[in-house]
């Protein structure tokens, strides 16, 4: 079936050129790997960077490659990746009950006001001895 460049297709027309499911169609457009419909609703389409990128789906998974390291390779710039960039965080204990966390990758100058103001926090939760005496 020839189709022009500009011509949209339906999920059903895009199903049959590309040989991929429209359920599958929709998984990768819901994790990131394909974009969205044109035009949402009823009666979505689909344009010619679909086929093209379901196509090229097709071809790394003939490669071995999970969906993840797919994504990856089409460009992060482009799509939103299912998982975030992992993150380092650190723990301050400010009291027996209190467990506060913060990012690791603060600048120096917010790093100190942090430590201030948990060091401040520590001491208003410190226990009063004449509370624990009533």
């Amino acid at each position: 079936m020839e189709r022009s460049k500009d011509k949209e297709l339906s999920l059903s027309e895009l199903a049959e050129e590309s040989q991929v499911p429209g359920r599958t169609i929709r998984f990768y457009i819901a994790k990131g790997l394909l974009p969205g419909p044109s035009q949402a609703g009823r009666g979505a389409s689909y344009g010619q960077v679909h086929l093209k990128q379901l196509q090229e789906i097709k071809r790394l998974q003939g490669r071995g490659l999970t969906l993840t390291e797919i994504a990856r390779s089409i460009g992060e710039d482009k799509l939103k990746i299912a998982l975030p960039e992992p993150s380092a965080w650190w723990n301050y204990p400010v009291s027996s009950d209190v467990l506060v966390w913060v990012r690791a990758d603060l600048s120096p100058w917010r790093l100190r006001q942090v430590q201030k103001a948990m060091s401040q926090l520590a001491n208003e939760l410190k226990p009063d001895h004449s509370e624990e005496e009533a």
